[in-house]
């Protein structure tokens, strides 16, 4: 899984840091948007964890969506997107899995340290680390009690695999990660996984059809949409300035089947 997380990173990074990157214009949307958003320190065990919340403007309480970042780390695009979930009406949590004493993502030096020291992590730490994120999230005065997971990239996987392991989860929103791999991987999943992956991504799209043997086998609801000409990371890809017409209208359908998907844990 190590050299597997890594390969990712090294093929980002090949294609460009120019583009990829630079994401001042994220960083300048989430400065202008009028929602609340605010820092909290997670701690649980000796370990303590840095999470980014943003809160919906509504008169309702509201579900919870806990976001796994890329292998980036917690970056500009990463906030704003929580923001974005935000202004759909969802609370968002993105703690930070490279939280460290006096360390976090802006303490590495560029994104090739960032993602050398995301591909080390190991589920032993994250998924405790997303367990304080979950847990907090429900607690929220604000929060109706009802919790999500998504995540993209190396975060889309993880995704899946904290749906396999958080059992309280109403739904899980996978976005270009990769499935399970054996029959335990799925076993323990108790919530609908709904997948979003790119076209122009074989990667990651010839492991689709094992994640939904292993599913169906374990009778496990798994639903996989394909976004025609869409490139890995189109959600974030598709917004940016420069962003191809194939990965703008992948990410505009993805976002539409997320937010109709989303209304299901408002009842």
């Amino acid at each position: 899984m190590k050299l597997r997380a890594l390969a990712l990173g090294l093929l980002f990074v090949s294609l460009g840091s120019g583009t990829l990157f630079a994401q001042d214009w994220a960083k300048e949307r989430l400065n202008k948007s009028p929602r609340h958003s605010e820092w909290v320190d997670l701690k649980h065990g000796d370990r303590t964890v840095k999470a980014f919340v943003v809160y919906p403007e509504i008169k309702t309480k509201a579900p919870a969506v806990l976001v796994i970042h890329e292998i980036f780390g917690l970056t500009d695009w990463a906030k704003n997107l929580a923001d974005e979930l935000a202004a759909a009406g969802y609370i968002a949590i993105v703690p930070d899995l490279l939280s460290a004493p006096g360390k976090d993502t802006q303490s590495y030096p560029d994104q090739s340290a960032a993602i050398k020291a995301v591909s080390a992590l190991q589920d032993s730490q994250i998924f405790p680390d997303l367990d304080a994120a979950a847990d907090y999230a429900l607690k929220l005065p604000a929060c109706n009690r009802k919790l999500a997971v998504t995540g993209f990239c190396w975060g889309g996987g993880k995704s899946f695999g904290y749906a396999n392991h958080n059992p309280h989860l109403k739904a899980a929103f996978v976005f270009y990660g990769t499935g399970p791999e054996q029959t335990a991987d799925a076993a323990k999943i108790a919530c609908p996984v709904f997948g979003f992956y790119a076209e122009n991504d074989a990667r990651i799209g010839a492991t689709i059809p094992q994640a939904k043997e292993i599913m169906q086998a374990a009778g496990k609801i798994y639903e996989p949409v394909v976004y025609p000409g869409a490139g890995h990371g189109f959600m974030r890809a598709g917004e940016a300035p420069d962003a191809s017409e194939a990965n703008r209208k992948a990410r505009d359908a993805a976002w539409e089947r997320w937010k109709s998907l989303l209304k299901t844990l408002r009842g």
